[in-house]
């Protein structure tokens, strides 16, 4: 067998005959998967709430995580994290599911994945203006890219894109190297190496997934503490 390792997006489980451009990838099947768990494990853990002293397992850990989450987004904001949480909390529970489920055999994380990377920096390139706007308007927000002087209108233009590429590169680059220092390794000491390996990979999956949520929140407050 050849040595070469196919990525996710190259795992094509489905294309059109008509269309050949229209495909389904490992990347988009696993993204979906994850998806459906985060969507269904919120519903099933909320679906019966209860403020008694004595509250299920599972609501104890989804109030943890969620406070936990909000001390994080208070601490770099220094704002109330309400209109924050949603969109912080789905970018780091995505994340941290994606890189937790690789512990299932015949699963390939889709932040080993360039697209979907891309696709989550690409999204926190969205909401930077989004809550920027909401917080001080159209024209507040659009003056910080002319200060402290116009002509750094085109260092700044290029400076929010690039961070929104290094979001990007950064995942990608942590995720696929953590892979393939492992089938290097494996391939050399293939007793003990899978274990200690499985173990530092899921470690590096919520440390890039906190990192990444942290990130996020600190472009976004820094747009929203434009002064007016």
């Amino acid at each position: 067998m050849s040595g070469v390792q196919i990525t996710s997006d190259e795992w094509i489980l489905w294309q059109s005959e008509a269309w050949p451009v229209v495909k389904i990838n490992a990347t988009l099947t696993f993204t979906w998967l994850v998806m459906a768990l985060l969507v269904v494990g919120s519903w099933w853990i909320t679906r019966r709430l209860t403020s008694d002293t004595e509250i299920p397992r599972w609501q104890n850990l989804l109030e943890v995580l969620v406070t936990g989450i909000r001390d994080q987004i208070r601490d770099v904001s220094r704002h109330d994290p309400g209109p924050y949480l949603p969109f912080v909390g789905t970018l780091f529970l995505f994340i941290a599911v994606a890189n937790l489920l690789s512990i299932v055999p015949g699963y390939v994380p889709p932040t080993g994945s360039l697209s979907t990377t891309a696709a989550l920096a690409t999204c926190v390139f969205v909401a930077v203006p989004v809550f920027g706007i909401a917080s001080h308007g159209v024209g507040n927000y659009l003056k910080r890219y002319l200060q402290p002087t116009p002509l750094m209108l085109p260092f700044n233009l290029i400076g929010e894109l690039s961070r929104t590429l290094a979001l990007a590169v950064r995942l990608y680059g942590n995720m696929m190297s953590g892979a393939v220092i492992a089938a290097i390794l494996i391939s050399f000491v293939p007793l003990f190496i899978p274990i200690v390996m499985q173990v530092m990979g899921l470690l590096t999956g919520m440390i890039q997934a906190y990192i990444f949520a942290v990130l996020a929140m600190v472009y976004i407050a820094s747009a929203t503490k434009v002064a007016k």
